[in-house]
């Protein structure tokens, strides 16, 4: 049997952890094993912070016992599964008893019995995640790989390791699963499994809209997330996990005049965040932007195809969107700050911009308006150089507004930490114009850097310059 312990040493502070929980299971005479994801990721030479241990006996019991000796936190367990999950330092640890799950047709709930590692690999999604390593002493490095899925890893495939028929109906999320690992392993599916989740895409609705909606978010953290939308409408998931969605493919032609299919530039504004930020956030403000356009799109025989107020009713759309998805509330209203807002920059450059219109931007984006900005040019799905270049410059100069109105806000704000009525008590003064110079004297040094912005420093510095100022002033 071959081995990849050269790989396990690869990364020395899971190392420790491997070589710790081997020991241990040797010492309890309990087979241990890293499986799942971070077997396929390291194959995939790609890093994971996430490590999966399986053992053939009491997961939970073992769990406490490597907790222990790695002194590690946020112990949690699942009697029912035999699960227990731990942290150390940055690391997430999921340690399981080897099972087997037995479903019922309309729940997700299973039967779960206990069993050995080749029965455990079976029950699992895609043969790219049912791969073992031994962490034993004795065997450590070993590969148990009964369903080839290192060979479909070299050939960037998922297929399941049981029938497709029978692994979805037992858990419909592993169709959902199979989307985001397409996207996010840059991998084709079997034609038979994409076949199976076409045929058994109605299963979804035994699933919880939570769970629908965190494979969502995973979906859009993917370097490409277009990749698992596109699967999604071509398989029929689009009605169970974003139906907004369905109204958009399509061109519609009046007296020659079309418009954008709403479909394709939403995944194309979608992966153009993905190359601009790593947030999640804006990646999900991408997809629902211009939720509202099959809703208000008119066609007007002089202007051709509009959309007008898509916005506005956009960000009406998301209470309800957010209600069936259960987002968090922080989360739903950045969703209709960013969508009710995203055309305003574009607007605001095409005509010369009052402070007060980018007054009125800053402050209904509030702190979220460097991500408005980014979404803003995530959006620019042209394929005119020329256009796209026009675009890029009209954001810069907003940008460039913005911080020039905040500057000037926060200046008119900036005063000396030593009030006048201290300048008047302590040295003796009535109102009078040395009372406002020792105030700018004391403002000017801090802005020159002379003094930093502090009371003692700006007091001290006011007893300094009193004299010279007031003598002036006499004079």
């Amino acid at each position: 049997m071959s081995t990849i312990s050269d790989l396990l040493d690869k990364n020395h502070n899971h190392q420790s952890i491997f070589k710790t929980a081997g020991e241990l299971g040797d010492s309890l005479g309990v087979s241990t094993f890293l499986v799942g994801g971070y077997i396929r990721d390291m194959l995939m030479h790609k890093t994971a912070n996430d490590i999966d241990i399986v053992v053939e006996n009491d997961g939970i019991k073992f769990a406490e016992k490597l907790a222990k000796k790695l002194n590690a936190k946020g112990f949690v367990s699942f009697e029912k599964f035999g699960t227990a999950q731990l942290t150390f330092d940055e690391y997430k640890l999921e340690v399981t008893t080897a099972r087997q799950e037995i479903y019922s047709k309309n729940s997700r709930k299973p039967k779960v019995t206990f069993t050995d590692i080749n029965q455990d690999l079976s029950r699992r999604d895609f043969t790219v995640n049912a791969i073992a390593v031994s962490i034993m002493p004795d065997s450590y490095g070993e590969i148990y790989d009964p369903f080839g899925g290192i060979k479909d890893i070299n050939k960037k495939l998922l297929i399941t390791p049981l029938e497709p028929d029978k692994t979805f109906i037992d858990d419909p999320l592993r169709m959902l699963r199979a989307i985001r690992f397409a996207a996010q392993l840059n991998f084709s599916i079997d034609v038979k499994v994409l076949d199976s989740i076409a045929k058994q895409s109605h299963r979804l609705d035994i699933i919880s809209n939570e769970r629908i909606t965190e494979e969502l978010i995973k979906l859009l953290s993917t370097d490409k997330p277009s990749i698992g939308f596109y699967l999604m409408k071509d398989l029929g998931l689009l009605k169970y996990v974003f139906p907004e969605m369905l109204d958009m493919p399509g061109v519609e032609k009046i007296n020659g005049m079309g418009h954008k299919d709403v479909f394709i530039h939403t995944l194309q504004v979608i992966d153009n965040s993905a190359k601009l930020t790593n947030k999640t956030e804006i990646r999900f403000a991408a997809l629902v932007h211009d939720i509202a356009k099959p809703v208000t799109k008119r066609f007007n025989k002089h202007k051709g195809w509009t959309y007008h107020g898509h916005e506005e009713i956009g960000r009406r759309m998301l209470s309800n969107v957010a209600k069936r998805m259960k987002l968090p509330n922080d989360l739903k209203i950045y969703l209709q700050t960013l969508t009710k807002l995203h055309l305003r920059p574009i607007a605001l450059a095409k005509k010369e911009i009052t402070d007060s219109a980018v007054r009125r931007l800053i402050f209904e984006a509030g702190e979220f308006i460097e991500d408005l900005m980014i979404l803003c040019r995530a959006d620019i799905t042209t394929k005119n150089p020329r256009k796209v270049q026009k675009y890029l410059n009209n954001f810069e100069k907003v940008e460039e507004l913005i911080k020039d109105v905040k500057l000037k806000d926060e200046m008119k704000k900036f005063q000396s930490p030593v009030r006048g009525e201290i300048i008047m008590k302590d040295l003796g003064l009535t109102p009078g114009p040395e009372v406002g110079q020792i105030k700018r004297a004391i403002e000017e040094a801090i802005l020159d850097g002379i003094i930093p912005n502090e009371y003692e420093p700006a007091y001290d510095f006011m007893l300094e310059i009193k004299d010279k100022i007031l003598k002036n002033e006499k004079n």
